[in-house]
């Protein structure tokens, strides 16, 4: 049996202390290494191509959102974004939203409208405006709306979106070959491209 004084003994002697600490950075990388991995399955990213595309589209969408909000505004209808987002949303980053933490964001997010609407109008109708109507649309979708998330109702309907905002910005570009022919057309048409990667892909695979 080896007792405290004795592991303190130990570490004491010519090297010990060197190889606790070798393996205390072993310890700390395989905890980290399962943190990361428990992680990534939450998110719904590993063993899973279909979860990773997921991600890839959550992440395009908020770029052409960003993108409109800027300098490169278009004349595309971004609003379509709002109901793709939340039909490609993640389930744990959706069901954390749909929690507690959403509702309190849509009851601050009503109060502010309610009562600072003057006090803060370019916020309230402008930047704001889109993700508070997320956060309102995720919160308060009747669960037979949200039983078309993963559904091939919900990634049509995603596909439907991504269809008609490529032809809104082929048309405003004056042809598919424009838009990718201008710098400023092409961050839209490839951001607005990787809308279709997650739901064409549920629906194939």
């Amino acid at each position: 049996m080896v007792t405290a004084r004795a592991l303190a003994f130990d570490v004491t002697q010519p090297g010990a202390a060197a190889m606790a600490i070798d393996q205390d950075w072993h310890a700390l990388g395989a905890a980290l290494s399962n943190l990361g991995m428990h992680l990534a399955a939450a998110a719904g990213i590993t063993g899973s191509s279909t979860g990773l595309l997921q991600w890839l589209a959550v992440i395009a969408a908020i770029y052409l959102l960003v993108l409109d909000r800027t300098n490169w505004r278009t004349n595309l209808l971004t609003a379509l974004l709002v109901p793709y987002l939340a039909l490609q949303l993640p389930e744990v980053v959706f069901d954390f939203l749909r929690g507690g933490i959403g509702a309190w964001i849509a009851f601050a997010a009503v109060v502010i409208r309610l009562f600072f609407a003057q006090s803060f109008p370019n916020l309230i109708h402008g930047d704001l405006e889109l993700p508070v109507a997320f956060i309102l649309l995720v919160v308060t979708a009747p669960k037979a709306i949200v039983h078309f998330r993963g559904h091939f109702i919900g990634e049509i309907v995603c596909l439907v979106i991504g269809a008609y905002l490529l032809y809104q910005h082929t048309n405003h570009a004056g042809g598919f070959r424009r838009a990718f022919a201008e710098t400023r057309g092409v961050r839209h048409t490839v951001g607005i491209l990787l809308l279709f990667v997650a739901p064409a892909w549920s629906l194939l695979f």
